[in-house]
């Protein structure tokens, strides 16, 4: 699971004492205002306590034992924390310094936009392939190492508190049902497919035993004997009649009162439309309406339709783009045969883009980055990749691919994909950040979607500007992801305020873009579940290369790209409005310099 989606998780109020210790240190790096330095205090020492998973991922293992509270008062609690800290925010003076002054309006942006989608109650109904319970059970696997006997013991009393978490699930989806709110069928039956599979498999198949089929070097025998013992009860005893439960209420009270097909838009829940409407805010970090995102994907599909034809009469002798999508998506020589191939195919591509760094930046991070195989258990429900930050000072950046049915996965799109996922994308960006010893932590770790995924997607163009692709056919990966990212636009939002269905929203994608129709289905999935999130790619891409334009038109013999990149990445994750800012003043600063 992607490290962002930890932090769609709940809250407990902060003790008065809390306040009374120490500042933490690395909440409040390269900050001077005291006012700003308790804010931050504040706001992060609360965030590890409510996200004891996340806290662990940052390298702080005070809440090791802990997971994530989703009980319904838990969510309230959280809640009004977040708009005290907010209410506190607004109140505060604008610091002097210029960084000081980016950082509380940062924080400003990231407390408004949860507060804001409140409306939404996304604990009460947004169940899908990618956000439910088992899914978040199977996934502590991932996120917390088991090799010393601490951490041993530690994922016990977090596997121990899982039944707990699977039974809050319920009673949140329980209160969506009472106030009418509650997820599609389609997604809702996925779901239940996927915990039924759990069912019916032996304890010792779930993901949840792997740390049991290792020996681990330095352990007793008596430490690991208790161990297998210890976890076995937890899991045959506790979690599966926690899932049984859950099967039972998904598959006899949730998904006969599922929205049906042509029903999945939020526009069809209550407070849907101030819902989308927040999640664009957010996402986005501008205030754009669902009508000009609309048309922004429209407009920019067509720019992409016309290389695609120019390119497909290169490599297939036709401008058609029915037969050049057809040719994509049918031929076998284009797709992979087996898992190992498609590995192959991803370490190949991050090691030669690793190789051309310093083309891309003056200051690279020393984290590194490899390539792991998306879990079986999630492959056949998610999406083609996905990237999963290191923790500081233990392990690198990790860059998951689905070689789950091989013969599916387009060669031509391989490159792309890796770097948007590693290098120069996620790992780059998300790397440098968590280094930084100039930016408050939650900049190293949280910020605008649109700049995260904005620089992933430029960087998918900014690899064919230093000629990382193999070939032709590389190159025409790179143009189907881009009619990925801007039918995005279309979909999310003709779902969402036009009130598509989801088959209106797949044929759309058929239609418009060369990707695999199992690979469409499961992004339909997720862009009804996850709305507004998908509209950050194409936003935050568009005002980099604008950006980059207009800096290179200023500033003439005097830009220099690895500079400019080492500006972008250097503050972390700004929202747009902010990166705007940044840019001015280096653009203005290199001017005035002798």
């Amino acid at each position: 699971m992607p490290l962002l989606t930890l932090l769609a998780c709940v809250a407990l109020r902060d003790p008065p004492e809390m306040m009374e210790q120490p500042l933490n240190p690395q909440a409040i790096l390269g900050t001077q205002d005291p006012a700003l330095q308790k804010l931050l205090h504040r706001h992060w020492e609360g965030m590890l306590r409510r996200a004891p998973l996340f806290a662990s991922r940052t390298g702080d293992h005070r809440y090791d034992r802990l997971i994530d509270d989703n009980s319904p008062a838990g969510i309230t609690a959280g809640y009004e924390e977040d708009v005290d800290l907010l209410t506190a925010i607004e109140g505060t003076k604008v610091p002097t310094t210029v960084a000081d002054a980016e950082s509380l309006e940062l924080l400003r942006h990231e407390l408004a936009g949860q507060v804001g989608q409140q409306v939404c109650h996304f604990e009460q109904w947004a169940l899908s392939a990618r956000f439910n319970a088992l899914l978040y059970a199977n996934d502590l696997v991932e996120l917390h190492p088991v090799q010393t006997e601490e951490e041993g013991r530690n994922y016990l009393a977090r596997v121990a508190m899982l039944p707990g978490y699977v039974g809050f699930e319920v009673q949140n989806l329980q209160a969506g049902l009472a106030a009418g709110r509650v997820g599609n069928a389609t997604s809702t039956a996925l779901v239940l497919e996927m915990v039924e599979k759990e069912l019916n498999a032996s304890v010792e198949e779930s993901p949840l035993w792997g740390p049991a089929l290792v020996d681990h070097p330095g352990w007793s025998a008596a430490a690991e004997a208790e161990f297998r013992t210890k976890l076995r009860t937890i899991l045959a005893s506790d979690l599966r009649p926690a899932l049984g439960a859950y099967r039972d209420f998904l598959r006899d009270q949730l998904l006969p009162a599922a929205r049906p097909d042509g029903k999945e838009g939020l526009h069809f829940l209550p407070d849907g439309d101030a819902c989308y409407a927040a999640t664009i805010r957010f996402h986005t970090s501008l205030p754009l309406s669902a009508e000009a995102l609309h048309a922004t994907g429209l407009s920019e599909l067509a720019v992409t339709h016309a290389e695609i034809r120019k390119l497909g009469y290169k490599l297939f002798g036709t401008e058609d783009l029915r037969e050049i999508f057809k040719r994509l998506r049918e031929d076998p020589q284009l797709h992979f045969q087996t898992s190992e191939e498609v590995r192959k195919k991803a370490e190949e591509s991050l090691e030669r883009a690793r190789q051309r760094l310093p083309e891309i930046l003056g200051h690279a991070p020393t984290s590194s980055c490899t390539v792991e195989e998306i879990p079986a258990y999630q492959a056949p429900y998610t999406t083609i990749a996905y990237y999963q930050p290191g923790v500081p000072g233990e392990e690198g950046g990790r860059y998951f691919i689905n070689s789950y049915a091989p013969e599916t996965r387009p060669r031509y799109e391989a490159e792309v994909l890796a770097f948007h996922e590693s290098i120069p994308g996620h790992h780059l960006q998300i790397a440098i950040a968590q280094e930084s010893r100039e930016i408050p932590a939650f900049r190293q770790y949280l910020g605008a979607t649109a700049f995260v995924e904005g620089w992933a997607l430029y960087t998918e163009r900014l690899a064919g500007e230093l000629g990382l692709y193999s070939g032709d056919l590389d190159r025409m990966g790179m143009l189907s992801f881009d009619t990925w990212r801007s039918a995005r636009l279309v979909v999310d939002t003709g779902i969402h305020h036009y009130g598509w269905s989801r088959e209106q929203a797949v044929t759309f994608m058929l239609e418009n873009t060369p990707l695999a129709e199992n690979n469409i289905r499961n992004e339909v999935d997720r862009y009804v579940t996850w709305p507004g999130q998908a509209l950050a790619y194409k936003t935050g891409q568009i005002e980099l290369l604008r950006l980059r334009k207009e800096a290179e038109a200023k500033l003439g013999s005097r830009f220099v790209l690895t500079e400019f990149h080492d500006m972008l990445l250097r503050g972390g994750a700004v929202s747009i409005p902010v990166l705007n800012q940044r840019v001015d003043r280096w653009v203005s600063e290199k001017l005035a310099a002798p």
